[in-house]
């Protein structure tokens, strides 16, 4: 005869038993969707560079500081790359989203500008590629009602990278930062994005701009692409502490940074004791990190730049870092002091970009709400 505890605890098992079954086929949910959208991302970086006219790409950064090395070499090259193949190309200022996480925007114009100066001496072409502000496009951001319509409330709760942003920055979950995804899904969607470079844990956020596209072209009428995530190459910039280089963190180099603040940011660095010089991530973090910015920016391997210093310490280490990132950005700060001599010229890129896309988001509107069978005429 089974006891009392005999039967709780089998009871017990068999609910671990289920919870694990559970998990591991969410996990290997998670896993399908990612592999499958790999494959499709292998698939449209292989025919970027054969038919670049076939893809939209919209990507950007919210004006929260300066931009740094680690946007440069993680997402500002691979803009520049793809605006160069021909891709149709749109650079998103998200002042906006600014306020997700944020309780003030007091510094939102002088980001916003400094943003714009770092895009154009990277080689952000306005001729090609517009730069607009949210705030700029209220047409674009009149999405946000119809497309909250198609969404659930668990959805929006489960997404990752939400509840991520919320623990990184302290605040309670808004509103604003529960609907961030729906958010971005308007800046992909209204300019017909059908490319979106992203990192692995951005991915639920395109799936769920697939989810909206998908069904608002089943409930009313097909008017938007179903994007696609193209997953970067780019290694994770370590910043100078060998955490993920961050504005918040404060361990950043600024790509509009003197070479003197660049080099005295570089001497704070902390190190270790030990004096020979090598390249271990897990037990040398700020070491390996000076050692990853060298590479970059040289074009050299980390155990290569190791080696030669060998028992030089943390003095040459900091000393050649200096050095080669110093040299690597030396016509970059050539090419935004002049354009920063041109303040007006700055303004009128960010102006002109706006009213493009304005013009654009009033057209996809008008669709929408043809769609949605809300035009009202006689």
């Amino acid at each position: 005869m089974t006891s009392q505890f005999d039967s709780r605890n089998a009871s017990a098992q068999g609910t671990t038993g289920a919870t694990t079954t559970a998990s591991a086929a969410i996990s290997a949910a998670v896993s399908d969707t990612f592999n499958a959208s790999k494959r499709r991302s292998d698939a449209i970086r292989a025919d970027l560079p054969v038919h670049p006219e076939k893809y939209t790409m919209l990507t950007g950064d919210r004006p929260t500081g300066r931009l740094h090395l680690g946007h440069y070499f993680g997402s500002i090259l691979n803009r520049v790359a793809m605006q160069n193949q021909g891709v149709k190309t749109y650079v998103l200022i998200a002042d906006y989203q600014v306020i997700t996480d944020r309780d003030t925007t007091e510094h939102i114009q002088d980001n916003v500008y400094n943003m714009v100066l770092d895009y154009l001496a990277s080689g952000i072409d306005p001729r090609k590629t517009p730069i607009f502000t949210h705030s700029s496009i209220p047409e674009a951001n009149q999405l946000m009602l119809p497309f909250l319509s198609l969404v659930s409330e668990a959805e929006l709760q489960r997404n990752p990278t939400v509840k991520a942003e919320m623990e990184a920055s302290g605040h309670a979950l808004t509103g604003l930062l529960l609907t961030y995804p729906v958010h971005q899904a308007c800046d992909i969607l209204f300019c017909k994005g059908n490319i979106v470079p992203v990192g692995k844990d951005q991915l639920p956020h395109i799936e769920l701009t697939r989810t909206i596209a998908r069904r608002f072209n089943e409930r009313y009428a097909r008017v938007f692409p179903e994007p696609e995530g193209v997953l970067s190459d780019a290694i994770e910039i370590p910043g100078l502490d060998g955490r993920k280089m961050s504005k918040s963190y404060g361990n950043a180099i600024s790509l509009g940074a003197s070479a003197e603040e660049t080099a005295k940011l570089i001497k704070k660095t902390k190190t270790d004791s030990e004096r020979f010089i090598t390249f271990d991530k897990d037990n040398r973090p700020g070491v390996s990190a000076l050692l990853t910015t060298a590479a970059l920016c040289s074009g050299r391997s980390e155990v290569d730049i190791a080696q030669e210093i060998g028992n030089g310490g943390s003095g040459a280490l900091k000393a050649y870092v200096t050095q080669c990132v110093n040299s690597f950005l030396e016509p970059y700060r050539q090419r935004r002091a002049q354009i920063a001599q041109q303040r007006d010229y700055v303004f009128d890129v960010l102006h002109d970009g706006n009213a493009t896309m304005r013009a654009l988001a009033q057209e996809t509107l008008e669709e929408v709400c043809e769609a949605m069978h809300m035009v009202y005429k006689r």
